[in-house]
């Protein structure tokens, strides 16, 4: 057998094992949120509505398909207790927002799963660029949404200490759809401000978050100081957003960082993620695959599909356009095929993620021009 040969074999093998993880997972999940000794007040309820019964019928991921679409406006309003698993009672619930630019925001009531998440994504970051023991500058937004927690407790995990700037991007939302851009590049400038007091300010910090639109921010503030992003000793960058593509990702390297990672020391790792998935990782970003981004849902706790435009049941073929499909798996969450604001191209399974991928992650064409990217 050729290299080639066996490489496609293992790769086929761990594709198996996957699937047989994620059918596993699946009937675990549905059997929790379901049950009424340890189900939530919402999904019993939404039992006894369904033409089918989830305890008996979902035996593998692909019974997935028997659920109704998820409708976001469940997340709008409350309670919010009716989120909570019984077997969860009285343990303590965070909030978490998304959008809420106009009426009322989507929620979703977190305990764990942003620790976890974070956790496992940790286990990405390669030491030599992220050093364990090292602080983190978090340049994001603040407020109810689970990135700033999520950073800090990666931070902490990690045994470093982050530091955090006062963000709100709903007011950045808001700017732009009034056309204040004059307003918008102070509050923007606000924000950079914030960053540059903290890098200056003797803290030893090694890592960082910040969305592309930001990060370009900081680089161009620090060259009007006549320094440069080396400068602020920062060798690991974890980014996301919907601005993330090969051509800024280019620039960002060879104009910002000096280089790949093996010339500035400056590694930067792309992220894909939500308050309802979690955190999706990138295949590693190379120039020799011209910087192309292709992301890997965190499974078995969350699925990516890459569907349809007209038919959200049926998957796209690898290479083809489609809308992503999300379904969230956790024992503190369950949302069975969500349809996300986004959309990509279907990529194949690798050998560190042996389950379908999405590449090209732009806001969904059928109403993107409805869509107000903000600081992402």
């Amino acid at each position: 057998m050729s290299t080639a040969e066996s490489s496609a074999a293992s790769l086929e093998a761990r594709e198996k094992e996957a699937q047989a993880s994620l059918d596993a997972h699946t009937h675990e999940i549905v059997q929790w949120h379901f049950h009424e000794s340890t189900g939530s007040p919402f999904w019993l309820q939404k039992r006894s509505e369904l033409s089918f019964d989830p305890l008996t019928e979902v035996k593998c991921y692909h019974d997935m398909k028997k659920f109704p679409p998820f409708e976001d406006d469940w997340l709008r309003g409350g309670p919010m207790s009716r989120w909570v698993p019984k077997g969860f009672e009285g343990k303590p619930v965070y909030v978490f927002e998304t959008g809420g630019t106009t009426g009322i925001p989507k929620s979703r009531m977190v305990i764990e799963d942003h620790w976890t998440d974070y956790e496992l994504f940790s286990d990405t970051l390669p030491d030599q660029y992220f050093p364990r023991g090292a602080n983190w500058l978090m340049l994001g937004p603040s407020g109810p949404r689970r990135l700033r927690l999520a950073v800090e407790h990666l931070a902490q995990f990690r045994g470093g200490i982050n530091f955090c700037v006062d963000l709100d991007p709903r007011w950045v939302v808001k700017l732009i759809k009034k056309g204040w851009m004059e307003h918008l590049e102070a509050y923007k400038k606000h924000c950079i401000d914030q960053a540059l007091t903290i890098l200056t300010a003797g803290h030893d910090i090694k890592c960082l978050f910040a969305t592309p639109k930001l990060l370009e921010g900081l680089c161009n503030a620090l060259e009007e100081q006549g320094k440069s992003f080396p400068d602020t000793g920062i060798t690991g960058i974890f980014s996301g957003g919907t601005e993330f593509t090969p051509q800024w990702t280019r620039f960002c390297i060879e104009e910002y960082f000096g280089g790949p990672p093996d010339v500035s020391g400056i590694y930067m790792t792309p992220t894909y993620g939500n308050t309802l998935m979690g955190l999706a990782c990138s295949k590693p970003v190379t120039a020799a695959d011209d910087y192309k981004i292709t992301y890997y849902a965190p499974q078995p706790r969350a699925v990516i599909e890459v569907v349809g435009f007209d038919d959200d049941q049926q998957a796209v073929g690898y290479g083809e356009t489609g809308r992503v499909k999300l379904t969230t798996l956790t024992k503190e969450f369950f949302v069975p095929g969500f349809l996300e604001r986004d959309e990509g191209e279907r990529e194949r399974p690798f050998e560190t993620y042996p389950w379908d991928g999405v590449s090209g992650v732009r806001p969904f064409h059928g109403f993107a021009a409805q869509t107000t990217v903000g600081v992402y």
